[in-house]
């Protein structure tokens, strides 16, 4: 039985996978070898965005956990993730000096149905504790892409094009954040976290890092 007030389940806890290092210096994926700076995806594509950090790596009880926050509503869970990514990130994000935290955004339609974006509600936390402004208009989703799952890397970042865009009241002359941190729950090629980058950066952006509760292995 789940202890009341607990933020997770005692018997998931252990099944989960902490990231550990040494972690890619772009991405924050676990790397192989000591000596090894960068991941082999971040070796092969370019990357925009400046740095990212995840909390755990994208095992069979992160992605039921994801699921149930996201088609079950147990927002509780992003009280643990939250509480977790705070303990262990607050040097590094305290060193990144953001102005910002911009949860990726998803299609109104999904929003809609869903009834909440996921990565909204964990930056809401996250800057809460961190005492840094959530920018929840300036990044949009305005085009609705197809399903990733089955794309490689090229395939997807090709999907995302033109699907992120900044809200024109938001492009308006000194509303733009020269530092932020995209906030979403679970990063596998970075083609997400590319598209928002470049579209964060070509709108006046300097600097764009990145915080995710799971990683994945890309393809």
């Amino acid at each position: 039985m789940q202890p009341q007030g607990a933020l997770i389940c005692p018997a998931c806890l252990p099944k989960l996978s902490p990231v550990r290092q040494p972690a890619c210096r772009k991405c924050g994926k676990e790397v192989v070898g000591e000596h090894a700076e960068y991941c082999p995806d971040c070796m092969r594509h370019q990357r925009s965005f400046e740095s990212g950090v995840a909390l755990f790596n994208y095992n069979e009880a992160a992605r039921a956990s994801m699921v149930a926050v996201k088609y079950k509503n147990r927002r509780e869970y992003l009280d643990f993730y939250a509480e977790a990514a705070d303990y262990r990130f607050r040097r590094t994000v305290a060193g990144w000096q953001a102005d910002a935290l911009i949860p990726v955004p998803v299609h109104p339609s999904r929003r809609r149905t869903r009834g909440f974006n996921q990565a909204e509600e964990l930056a809401k936390r996250l800057g809460r504790r961190w005492k840094i402004p959530v920018e929840t208009e300036l990044l949009i989703r305005c085009r609705k892409t197809a399903p990733q799952r089955e794309l490689n890397p090229q395939e997807r970042l090709k999907n995302l094009q033109k699907a992120f865009a900044v809200h024109p009241s938001g492009a308006a002359r000194g509303s733009i954040p020269q530092r932020v941190i995209l906030v979403d729950d679970i990063y596998t090629t970075g083609s997400t976290m590319e598209a928002c980058t470049r579209v964060l950066k070509e709108a006046g952006v300097q600097e764009v890092h990145f915080i995710v509760l799971c990683i994945g292995e890309g393809r």
